[in-house]
């Protein structure tokens, strides 16, 4: 299929899991597929390093539960060595008055009743009708939104038939479901919890999935769409149950490149790209740092938007509406991420001896008015003084990442602003606020510090620098009703197409947007192939 003036039929651009993703079906089908990375690891977030000797972890994402299925299917990664395993706990969440609450299958009634009976009581409800959406939602992961487009009738009729197919799925839903849909996409996710129950403590646990990577308040508007995404996902078809890829997040991805590699993709490491080549309105191929020009016949990009548009294309071949709307394109979810190697596990006030808790996300907020006076502090102060910190254990379900009796921690902390104002730099605060980070831990585990052995730090700015996040967003752009489904990232350029003939999007700045999904990946191949068949490319 590759003509001469071409030295490979796709180039991917970024080795992250959703171009690895991209990569295998292309490969798939047939075509050639060369892919650059920058770094010397594939894998772009989900990535397992040694931070101290002896001891590894996932760098920056760090669990899983979104990962597709059908991806997983498709792709064989279990026979590629991926292995997941669940969670004994889902969540613990320990509180200043020496009480906990733990939450999981099984335990979470008897536990919320300790607060509430009338909570407890209302836990079902709320699940079904939260999963009732969430499964409409699931089914529109892996179908390609529909586009606004120019044109005339012939290129409409496909998209309105997509979107006579969503109307068909939301009329699926009850009355009660389609008034859900509409508070869980506008309102905040405070507001819609506070609907629903009286206590804090499982307030807390809910609501921190609306904060996850969200630089928000949980009563900003739209943060309740940040929770259900949260919910999508499912671990050894278990719906909404979060788990460990054993290895670390870095498993899923080695796994992916050895699919690819079956498949006989080309993975170049060590390879920036200085330059998207374009010539009479396409996209026409790369230039690397080293100078080196790869001409394909469709480039993908697996870029945050930002990025690809801003720094690699000159503005002048972008229409100029569409360099407008990247340009406002809003990106910093207030993400401090931390890894620390422990001689032993820690010890909470309320839950001192070591169970299955150890294995939960453990989430040191203990209410959503901490939460919303941490993002307000943020944005005044630059980060949170009593920030938000999700810590995971997952040496107590993976005893590959650390020597014998000790242990790894992954330390997930918000708020902090994704850049600091007066022209301060993050390069000159980000041991102040791990320090604080860890001296959060120590209020609800005394001893804990004394524990650390090691650490490292990825502030907003490192994760920038290192991951291409840029304001240390992990969803590649705000997940906001504008940056959302057919809008994401610009409206008219939902289907994964650019601006540009044979120009592609597949990262997590196209729907369904972040978290290691494989859907972006996925679906954008299946777009680029239906355009190679349509009579090459378009």
């Amino acid at each position: 299929m590759t003509t001469r003036a071409h030295d490979t039929d796709v180039l991917i651009l970024g080795a992250g899991h959703n171009g690895l993703v991209c990569a295998y079906y292309l490969a798939r089908a047939g075509l050639k597929v060369t892919m650059l990375e920058r770094r010397g690891v594939v894998g772009g977030a989900a990535v397992t390093e040694e931070f101290h000797p002896g001891f590894r972890n996932s760098v920056a994402s760090y669990t899983v539960s979104l990962l597709n299925p059908k991806v997983v299917s498709d792709m064989e990664l279990p026979r590629h060595g991926l292995r997941v395993v669940e969670r004994k706990v889902a969540n613990f969440l320990p509180l200043p008055d020496g009480d906990y609450l733990l939450t999981g299958e099984g335990r979470t009634a008897a536990e919320v009743a300790r607060f509430s009976a009338r909570d407890a009581a209302r836990l079902d409800a709320y699940g079904e009708r939260l999963d009732a959406i969430a499964d409409v939602l699931r089914a529109l992961i892996l179908e390609t939104p529909p586009n606004v487009v120019e044109g005339g009738l012939r290129a409409a009729i496909p998209e309105l038939i997509k979107s006579l197919s969503l109307g068909r799925r939301l009329a699926g839903l009850s009355t009660t479901g389609r008034r859900d849909l509409l508070a869980l996409f506008s309102q905040s996710a405070g507001d819609y919890l506070d609907g629903w129950f009286e206590s804090e403590p499982i307030k807390a646990v809910f609501g921190f999935d609306g904060v996850v990577g969200n630089f928000a308040s949980p009563y900003t508007p739209g943060s309740a769409y940040v929770l259900l995404h949260h919910v999508f996902g499912e671990v050894n078809g278990k719906k909404g149950a979060w788990g460990h890829a054993i290895g670390g997040m870095g498993a899923i991805t080695q796994a992916m490149a050895r699919a690819c590699a079956e498949q006989g993709v080309e993975i170049l490491t060590d390879c920036a790209v200085t330059e998207v080549l374009t010539e009479k309105g396409r996209a026409t191929g790369a230039v690397t740092a080293s100078g080196k020009v790869i001409r394909a016949r469709t480039v993908v990009s697996n870029l945050h938007p930002k990025l690809l548009f801003s720094g690699l294309m000159d503005g002048a071949v972008l229409p100029s509406d569409f360099k407008e709307r990247i340009d406002r394109y809003r990106s910093g979810s207030g993400t401090f991420r931390m890894n620390v190697a422990l001689s032993e596990l820690p010890r909470f006030t309320s839950l001192p001896e070591a169970g299955d808790h150890m294995t939960a996300g453990i989430i040191m907020a203990p209410s959503l008015a901490y939460m919303e006076r941490a993002f307000i502090d943020a944005r005044t102060h630059g980060w949170s003084k009593a920030p938000i910190v999700e810590m995971l254990i997952p040496s107590t379900l993976d005893d590959s990442l650390a020597p014998e009796r000790r242990h790894v921690a992954s330390l997930f902390c918000q708020h902090v602003s994704p850049v600091l104002s007066g022209g301060r730099s993050w390069d000159d605060h980000r041991e102040e606020v791990a320090d604080l980070m860890i001296d959060t831990v120590e209020s609800h585990a005394p001893g804990f510090k004394a524990s650390v052995l090691g650490r490292q730090i990825n502030s907003p700015l490192d994760l920038e620098r290192t991951f291409g996040l840029i304001g240390g967003d992990i969803f590649h752009g705000k997940l906001e009703l504008d940056q959302l489904f057919s809008a994401r990232p610009v409206l008219g350029h939902g289907a994964y197409r650019g601006p540009l003939a044979g120009l592609y999007l597949c990262g997590a700045g196209s729907h369904p947007g972040g978290g290691v999904t494989g859907a972006p990946g996925h679906n954008a191949a299946r777009e680029i192939l239906k355009d190679l068949r349509r009579g090459g490319g378009r």
